[in-house]
């Protein structure tokens, strides 16, 4: 994968990448008291989470995409290191569900939480700083390919666990879910701006440039003040998939992007600081949607996030220089 240009950027050690993350996770600290407090209502994170994800991120993803190639974001070698490695963690996880007798849903619900990160709320505004402009295009391809593969499997198993089968009229819905999701779509029209090397008007870099930087604390604050109301239950599990998620989903990435599908050594730091992230918030909106144990990832989101707070710096000096 090409780099996205710019200086080539020292990968500081792990006390300097702590207290670069430090403010990040102090945002998050932030939300978290005021969700606490009941300062910041439920309804409110809701609109402030609404708010970020419509409009804010999407303008960042889309300022972000807008400046890359299509052949530089595209990678068969890094998606197939990435598939590989967030299979492992996924398959682990579905196993040991198995082990315990649970139902396919919920085996499949623990999976997702052991597999995929808060790349869009978390890693996109945290890696572009922490590793540099040139994070922005591999941190990219890692969300979508969440979204476009995970997301899509997740429905499916639920869907089929219960009804017993796959239908052919699910696959419409699906496409209509990913054309609606705002992410999905501001980064392909950013993208498809960047094909056709459309010049952008300074006042719509500008606006596109103060709506974009209303992401980073709106996303981090919307996470803390959503952590408030969740409460960690079942903690044995909710620190296994924390476990899967932290340390098997990262480790398992590196091996696949540094020794079995070898990826260009910035981008594969990328990819496993971006594997490294506590599990994602959309994974409980999919299983308070469907149903499946919701408190179980409520807590998995919660353990996950606070031990990241270590983790997650640990991970990134342990990469080394790019």
């Amino acid at each position: 994968m090409a780099r996205a240009g710019g200086p080539c950027y020292r990968r500081p050690g792990m006390v300097e990448i702590f207290l670069k993350t430090l403010p990040f996770f102090g945002l998050i600290g932030l939300g978290y008291w005021a969700g606490a407090s009941r300062f910041f209502s439920p309804e409110a994170t809701a609109y402030l989470t609404k708010f970020v994800f419509y409009f804010a991120l999407s303008a960042m993803l889309f300022r972000f995409a807008a400046t890359l190639s299509l052949a530089e974001l595209f990678s068969w070698r890094f998606i197939l290191a990435y598939l590989w490695g967030t299979s492992v963690a996924y398959l682990a996880a579905l196993a040991v569900a198995f082990l315990r007798r649970l139902p396919l849903a919920e085996a499949a619900i623990e999976a997702q939480c052991a597999a995929i990160g808060n790349t869009g709320f978390l890693g996109v505004p945290m890696l572009v700083v922490i590793l540099g402009p040139a994070a922005a295009g591999p941190v990219l391809l890692v969300l979508a390919t969440d979204m476009i593969v995970f997301s899509t499997l997740i429905t499916l198993l639920i869907t089929g666990a219960r009804e017993g089968r796959l239908r052919a009229a699910a696959v419409p819905a699906l496409l209509a879910g990913l054309l609606r999701n705002p992410m999905i779509v501001s980064m392909a029209l950013g993208l498809a701006w960047s094909s056709f090397r459309l010049p952008m008007p300074g006042p719509a870099a500008e606006f596109l440039a103060i709506l974009g930087a209303a992401a980073t604390p709106g996303a981090l604050f919307a996470i803390g003040a959503s952590l408030a109301g969740r409460s960690a239950e079942r903690i044995e599990v909710a620190g296994w998939l924390a476990f899967c998620k932290l340390v098997v989903h990262p480790a398992a990435v590196a091996l696949a992007a540094l020794v079995l599908f070898p990826v260009e050594r910035h981008a594969a730091g990328v990819m496993i600081a971006a594997a490294a992230l506590p599990v994602a918030g959309n994974v409980f909106i999919l299983a308070q949607h469907y149903g499946v144990a919701p408190r179980r990832v409520s807590s998995a989101i919660l353990v996950s996030t606070v031990a990241s707070i270590l983790t997650v710096p640990a991970v990134i000096a342990a990469l080394g220089p790019p």
